[in-house]
């Protein structure tokens, strides 16, 4: 039904004379209790379990030798799994790797330090290091829609959830799959519902990846089903995928009461991530080619050459027939708002970039780029690389950091005395 404007003027007046105006509109979204911003965004390497017994003359000294034991023990484990073991590290050249230590399990004595610890290494300079791809084994950008039902509700991001807080918690460096997680704030309550899921239109779908820089739709659906006030709690774990809302596999976990009910959704949320990895092993997690912009219309090519004039060719021919452009994705650090303009402004000054906005904004952690360039993907590559940027990724998946700044050698003193 179409309402005419001085209909719904009418209404508008009538809730502000209610005293339910504005302000109810703009609760619808916003508010403290929604959204949470995942961590570890830059998909850092992480090994977890390591264990240190570590005496000191102080507390603090032992608890910074546990630190640095398990710095090296971690490397190990790290060289081993990526299939560069023996390849090592010096404890300074750690320092520089390592991003993070995460506690697990401790116990400070006066002159001992007794500790589980995690240990996350830069994903990039890890693997600078070991001479390994960073983001090679990786899949495409996959958007995450956590789905929880409980009591019979389907929520996604329209409130803050414990399932989005678990997908939040979750740490994505080991994993194979690249995630796209929203922090469920700004518009995200409205264009990610538990309603999205139910539709099927393509268009809508591609809307939604392009304006989050993904590549295909994963939805972990967890059914939460409570015994008893307090009591136990039976959590059923989906794994979908697609705009389809394919189901995968499902595994069902339990806890003895709802204290534990966090422990439940990370547990699921490791067992839905290794289902995720497998079926993109096998092939079954692969987008859905529907998802792709339709084709455009092929043209009549007419062939104006005069007799003995001879075709343009090669890149002249490329960048004749081009215009539109194409849309590349570039991930950025984006630590506060000014860092955002700077790098819009950066890639905006580039030749060949027609637009460049950003669609996915982290403060605090990695942000979105669309890019629309016109020429090829490795010519942006170079252009960035010129302009003293670190790029990964391949295709028109790109990730670029600033380049470490070398200090500048020391001046000899000028007070030397000369002649």
């Amino acid at each position: 039904m179409r309402l005419r404007l001085p209909s719904v003027m009418f209404g508008l007046a009538a809730l502000a004379g209610l005293g339910v105006g504005g302000g109810a509109v703009l609760a619808q979204i916003e508010g403290q209790a929604r959204g949470v911003t995942p961590i570890d965004s830059g998909g850092a390497y992480e090994v977890t379990g390591v264990s240190v017994d570590v005496a000191g003359k102080t507390a603090e000294a032992a608890r910074l030798g546990g630190w640095r034991i398990a710095q090296r023990k971690a490397w190990a484990v790290l060289a081993q799994r990526l299939g560069r073991g023996g390849v090592g590290a010096s404890d300074g050249l750690l320092d520089s790797l390592v991003s993070g230590i995460v506690v697990e399990n401790e116990q400070i004595g006066p002159n001992r330090y007794v500790a589980r610890l995690g240990v996350l290494f830069d994903r990039v300079r890890a693997a600078g290091v070991l001479g390994v791809s960073a983001y090679a084994d990786r899949s495409p950008p996959m958007l995450v829609l956590p789905l929880q039902v409980s009591g019979g509700t389907p929520q996604m991001f329209e409130a803050r959830t414990p399932w989005q807080q678990a997908w939040a918690r979750f740490r994505t460096g080991n994993s194979s799959i690249d995630y796209i997680r929203p922090s469920g704030t700004g518009s995200d309550p409205l264009l990610l519902n538990a309603g999205q899921i139910g539709r099927r239109s393509r268009g809508w779908w591609r809307t939604i990846l392009d304006q989050y820089g993904a590549s295909d739709i994963l939805i972990p659906v967890v059914h939460l089903y409570r015994q008893w006030p307090g009591g136990p709690v039976i959590g059923l774990f989906e794994a979908r995928h697609g705009p389809d809302n394919a189901l995968i596999d499902t595994v069902t976990l339990r806890v003895g009461s709802t204290d534990a009910i966090n422990q439940l959704l990370d547990t699921g949320v490791a067992r839905l991530d290794g289902i995720y990895q497998r079926a993109l092993a096998s092939g079954m997690l692969h987008p859905d080619a529907t998802l792709n912009p339709p084709p455009k219309p092929e043209e009549t090519v007419i062939d104006d050459t005069s007799p003995g004039e001879e075709p343009i060719s090669g890149l002249d021919a490329v960048i004749g027939s081009t215009g539109a452009g194409i849309a590349v994705t570039l991930q950025y650090d984006a630590p506060s708002a000014s860092a955002v303009a700077n790098a819009e402004s950066l890639i905006r000054s580039i030749p060949g970039v027609v637009r460049a906005g950003t669609t996915s904004l982290a403060l605090g952690g990695v942000s979105l780029m669309a890019v629309t360039y016109d020429g090829d993907p490795e010519q942006l590559r170079r252009a960035l690389e010129q302009r003293g940027l670190q790029v990964s990724g391949s295709g028109t998946t790109l990730r670029i950091r600033r380049a470490a700044q070398v200090p500048a050698p020391a001046l000899p003193s000028d007070n030397a005395i000369t002649g």
